[in-house]
């Protein structure tokens, strides 16, 4: 009785990654062949064992698939963009409220322009960029981002923040590129009726960007450089 032999039916993704693990994946081209239904918690333990991200690494990563942030068990379709992101550290105008730019932020433009009647408090973070990190002398700071997820959970973040904090309008603009000491790297603006929905929404969304928005800071010392470690992602986004 002669037996078939069935051949393995292969699809193909494209891996990408920022920051401190961008230089694992800048050999080729990034697309990748993976047998049909693959999870993405298969695809790390592969490249796991080819040696392309070490365990470590893997530990503290998040996985987006096409812009989203994906569990281990969603399994992979030809021709997906999967983005192996490290822990975050933080024209491409999005809208007037959300967008990333390489140009210097007008802070306050932006609060005088989200300002409106029903307003009776405004909270903004300003987020500069100082010249020391820990007694290391900075001499300034690159950021990168993979920017149309950025945008994504940006503008996830103003509309939780208006529907949950109470909150009248959100403003979130994220500076990408070269920065020099003193210049504003990320700017949030809150307005409401009352202070207290203001300052509460405000630390919220500081909070919750830093560790979910997929934005990485290089900082570059008198002696060297290094990616800054960025917050663990929350569990529910964790790779593992």
């Amino acid at each position: 009785m002669s037996s078939l032999l069935i051949q393995e039916r292969l699809m193909r993704v494209r891996l990408v990654s920022f920051g401190p693990l961008k230089a694992a994946f800048a050999n080729g081209d990034g697309w990748r062949e993976l047998p049909e239904g693959t999870s993405v918690a298969s695809l790390l333990e592969q490249l796991r064992l080819d040696g392309v991200v070490s365990e470590a690494a893997l530990k503290s990563a998040a996985v987006a698939v096409n812009h989203e942030y994906a569990r281990g068990s969603a399994v992979l379709t030809d021709g997906d963009e999967v983005a192996i992101l490290p822990p975050v550290s933080g024209g491409l105008e999005e809208s007037a409220m959300v967008f990333l730019t390489r140009e210097k932020i007008d802070s306050a433009a932006v609060m005088e322009a989200i300002k409106a009647g029903p307003d009776g408090a405004v909270c903004v973070f300003d987020g500069i960029v100082r010249n020391n990190t820990r007694g290391r002398k900075t001499l300034h700071l690159d950021y990168e981002a993979y920017e149309e997820m950025a945008l994504r959970q940006m503008q996830v973040l103003r509309s939780e923040a208006i529907e949950y904090k109470g909150v009248r309008e959100v403003a979130i603009v994220h500076r990408l590129g070269r920065l020099e000491i003193g210049e504003t790297s990320v700017l949030i603006v809150v307005t409401s009726a009352h202070r207290g929905a203001a300052f509460e929404a405000c630390r919220w969304v500081i909070d919750t960007l830093k560790k979910t928005v997929p934005v990485w800071k290089k900082e570059q010392f008198a002696d060297g450089a290094v990616w800054a470690d960025g917050e663990p992602f929350p569990e529910d986004l964790s790779s593992r």
